[in-house]
């Protein structure tokens, strides 16, 4: 009975008929790190797939695409010891968070005075640095000066027509300009009688309180 290999879902095998080799990937930031390549020259690549993928799904699905073929017990037991002999040599490079289960790089990913990766536990420095910037960005943006062509926007202006474009060259309008700056047509019709002050409804011809053409 051969010995049972513990691992976890963080690699990939990328091995071909002719060497034996393992991709490891961080959980949280997603750097990888590839075994040291094992030679096969057992001398069977007749009975051999052209390529080898998961040890599982790729090995196990992949089957009915190859014609059928299977491994002959000497690679499998060749794979399997390179297998135990990449996971050897990775485990130091790597770490598994008790809280969240990830298996995370100890470069980068993992927060050593809390003894868990630095998802379920953030360096706090690095936080208060972001945090900072984000409220920075966040009072810039709140005590920022209007420019005058913008305050053409206020709310003084909400209920007034404004127009997106001119309306008889259909060119678009950045501002709330009074007269279109492509053709010079006059973008706003008065809402008050130049005569008497008077409010006009829209479209109205003439003053509805002194009769004045508008």
């Amino acid at each position: 009975m051969t010995d049972n290999i513990k691992f976890g879902n963080n690699y990939s095998d990328t091995s071909t008929d002719v060497a034996f080799q393992f991709e490891f990937n961080c959980g949280c930031c997603g750097t990888g790190y590839r075994s040291t390549a094992k030679g096969y020259t057992a001398g069977q690549a007749s009975k051999i797939l052209g390529t080898a993928s998961s040890l599982f799904g790729g090995f196990l699905g992949g089957l009915s695409t190859v014609g059928q073929q299977v491994r002959d017990a000497s690679w499998k037991s060749a794979h399997d010891k390179a297998f135990k002999e990449a996971l050897i040599e990775m485990t130091p490079l790597f770490i598994q968070c008790p809280h969240c289960h990830s298996w995370v790089c100890r470069e980068q990913c993992w927060n050593t005075k809390k003894g868990l990766c630095k998802n379920c536990a953030p360096d706090l420095g690095v936080e208060m640095a972001y945090a900072q910037s984000e409220k920075s960005v966040e009072e810039i943006h709140e005590h920022a000066a209007m420019a005058e062509e913008d305050k053409k926007l206020g709310t003084e202006y909400w209920r007034t027509n404004i127009r997106a474009t001119c309306p008889k060259c259909e060119a678009p309008l950045a501002a709330n300009a009074k007269f279109c700056p492509s053709c010079g047509t006059k973008l706003n019709e008065d809402d008050k009688c130049a005569h008497c002050g008077a409010k006009l409804n829209p479209g109205a011809k003439f003053c509805p309180e002194c009769g004045e053409k508008v």
